[in-house]
C-alpha cells in the first residue's frame, strides 16, 4: 500500500514525511479557476450559494480524479515509479482562507501579498482545507473473463474475444471527500515586517499569503483547530477517510516503521 499525493506542496510533502510516510508525489494540470468558474451554485460570497467547504472540496476532488485518472490509464513513466500488485491510496488537497466574507487563494504577486497581509495582520480568519481521496487497485491478476473494469475505468472493451488479456490492471475502487476548517489569529505585524517576509517569495504560492511551519510561523499567535490543516493536510482528517476506504493507517507507513510494526 502505498499513498499518492496529488499536488506539488513541499508543506504536504513534509507533513507526510514526518508521519512516516514516503508519499509519490504526481501532480494535476487541473485549471483551478475554471473549476471554480463552473461551480454549479456560484462562488462562495459572490451572491452563489456555494460553501467555502464546498469551494475547496471541489479543487481537491479535481486534483484527485487528475491524478487517478492518469494512474489508471497509465504510461511508461508512471510504470517506472508506481508499485505492482499493491492498492494506491490517492490523496488531493486545496485550501483558501476566509477573511471578512472574501475567499483568498494565492496571492501570486507581491503587491496583493502585501496588501492582503496587511488585511488580516491583527485579525482571525479561517483555513479552509478540501480533502479528497480515492483508493486505486494495481492488481494485475487476470482471474476470469470480465470486461466490467475495463467499462469501471472508461477503456474500450477486448474485441479480439479474449477478456482476460486485456483487462486493465489499474482501477478505481472507492473514493471519499470531506474537509477541515480552523481559525487562525494572526499577530500584529509591522509594515516592515510584512515587505521583508514578502520579500522572501515564501508567501506568493500559498493559500492566503502565509505559512506556519516556516517563516511565516513567528506571526502566527494561535490556531484553533487541527494547525495540520494550516499546512495543507490534516492528518487526522486523512487518516479517517483512509479508514472509510478500509485502509490501515500504519499499512501506509514507511517500510522500516512497517518492518519493526511486525517485528512485534
Amino acid at each position: 500500500m502505498r499513498l499518492v499525493l496529488a499536488s506539488k506542496s513541499p508543506a504536504r510533502r513534509s507533513t507526510l514525511i514526518s508521519a512516516g510516510i514516503d508519499p509519490i508525489v504526481l501532480v494535476s494540470d487541473v485549471d483551478e479557476d475554471a473549476v471554480l468558474a463552473n461551480l454549479p451554485f456560484g462562488r462562495a460570497f459572490s451572491g452563489g450559494k456555494t460553501t467555502p467547504a464546498m469551494e475547496v472540496t471541489a479543487l481537491a476532488q479535481a486534483k484527485c480524479d487528475a491524478v487517478t485518472n492518469m494512474i489508471i490509464q497509465g504510461s511508461p513513466e508512471l510504470d517506472q515509479v508506481l508499485p505492482k500488485n499493491e492498492e494506491l491510496f490517492v490523496i488531493g488537497c486545496d485550501s483558501m482562507l476566509e477573511l471578512e466574507a472574501k475567499m483568498l487563494g494565492k496571492p501570486h504577486s507581491p503587491a496583493v501579498a502585501v496588501q492582503r497581509i496587511r488585511d488580516m495582520r491583527g485579525k482571525i480568519a479561517t483555513l479552509w482545507t478540501g480533502h479528497a481521496a480515492a483508493l486505486v487497485s494495481t492488481d494485475s491478476t487476470n482471474s476470469q473473463s470480465d470486461t466490467s473494469a475495463t467499462k469501471e475505468v472508461g477503456l474500450d472493451a477486448p474485441t479480439n474475444g479474449d477478456a482476460t488479456t486485456r483487462k486493465p490492471t489499474r482501477r478505481l475502487l472507492a473514493q471519499t471527500c470531506a474537509d477541515a476548517a480552523t481559525r487562525v489569529h494572526f499577530g500584529s505585524m509591522s509594515d516592515e515586517e510584512i515587505d521583508a517576509y514578502v520579500a522572501t517569495g515564501e508567501p506568493l504560492h500559498v493559500a492566503g499569503s502565509f505559512t506556519i511551519d516556516a517563516l511565516g510561523g513567528p506571526f502566527i499567535e494561535g490556531v484553533e483547530g487541527d494547525h495540520h490543516s494550516v499546512v495543507g493536510i490534516s492528518l487526522p482528517l486523512v487518516r479517517k477517510m483512509a479508514q472509510d476506504l478500509g485502509v490501515f493507517w500504519p499499512d501506509l507507513w514507511r517500510p522500516q516503521l512497517k518492518a519493526k510494526q511486525e517485528a512485534r
